[in-house]
């Protein structure tokens, strides 16, 4: 299976060169279909390698970070089997939420309560932050 197609490629490309922090929203979910690892991706640098979301591996804490494209395309499972595309994934939130929300559950979800959970969560959580006052102290 081809993990990234071209489309995929470029929507992740333009991603990865926007010039300023933006949660993006996922393009792109792979999984292993013997294992419990899953990878929800909203960028790809420039390398044409490195990719950019949440990546869980399975073991209870799912974190934002980076992984090689050509590793995801050489693993080989139990079975022989590779690393496959969800081609009926379609994130509804930024990876923030999806990030948040797996947080919460140990792994990544796509169950609408704990999405809706984390999108509440992080909404309330950025305007109960107070305002930025350190400049004005030091006058």
């Amino acid at each position: 299976m081809i993990l990234i197609t071209d489309h995929l490629r470029a929507r992740l490309l333009a991603n990865g060169a926007a010039d300023t922090e933006t949660d993006h929203v996922p393009v792109v979910k792979l999984f292993d279909p013997t294992g419990p690892a899953t990878w929800l991706l909203a960028e790809l640098d420039a390398d044409g390698d490195t990719l950019f979301g949440l990546c869980d591996l399975g073991f209870g804490f799912p974190e934002l970070g980076s992984v090689s494209l050509a590793e995801l395309e050489s693993v080989k499972g139990r079975l022989g089997l590779g690393i496959e595309r969800d081609l009926y994934f379609h994130a509804s939130f930024a990876l923030s939420v999806y990030a948040e929300a797996a947080r919460c559950a140990g792994h990544i979800t796509e169950a609408e309560r704990f999405l809706r959970q984390a999108a509440d969560a992080l909404s309330k959580s950025h305007s109960e932050l107070p305002p930025n006052t350190a400049g004005l102290a030091r006058r």
